[in-house]
């Protein structure tokens, strides 16, 4: 059934398209970094290892988040591994150690560059798209990817 909420089916149908990438990002994001919670090895171990279980769980709500908030815009939410990867910029490639340091730079690397994506479009939500709800949804989900990636980052100074 067509969602009649103020917004035309065109626009929703872009920023329903735009959220679907969103959640392509998110969705590897939250399996490379459940790989660094599974993998992770060195001295520190225990403490990366329930760092990496923070944040994959946080990962685990946003992708639920995306797909739902799509799902509101009367649209269907990809939900495969093929679609995710066709859909997503990042890369699941990451070929490095199994050490925190490794780990912490390949994920900081893919908050840094989910967080310009978002910003780059942010406004094209609430300004063209008359989407005002998808762009403070967006506003908000970057504040997270902020601290997440502050905490990465912390980690590595």
């Amino acid at each position: 059934m067509e969602a009649k909420i103020g917004i035309s089916a065109e626009n929703l149908a872009e920023v329903a398209h735009s959220l679907s990438k969103i959640l392509a990002d998110e969705y590897v994001l939250y399996t490379k970094t459940r790989k660094a919670h599974w993998n992770v090895e060195g001295p520190d171990f225990y403490n990366k290892h329930k760092f990496f279980e923070e944040q994959y769980t946080q990962l685990e709500d946003i992708v639920d988040e995306v797909a739902e908030r799509i799902r509101k815009l009367g649209h269907y939410a990809p939900a495969s591994l093929k679609q995710f990867l066709e859909l997503t910029h990042l890369t699941e490639d990451d070929r490095g150690k199994n050490d925190a340091p490794t780990f912490i730079k390949m994920l900081l690397a893919d908050h840094e560059s989910i967080l310009i994506h978002l910003r780059e479009n942010i406004n094209n939500y609430a300004g063209a798209l008359k989407d005002a709800g998808t762009s403070d949804y967006i506003t908000g989900l970057m504040e997270t990817h902020e601290t997440m990636a502050w905490m990465l980052r912390a980690h590595l100074s």
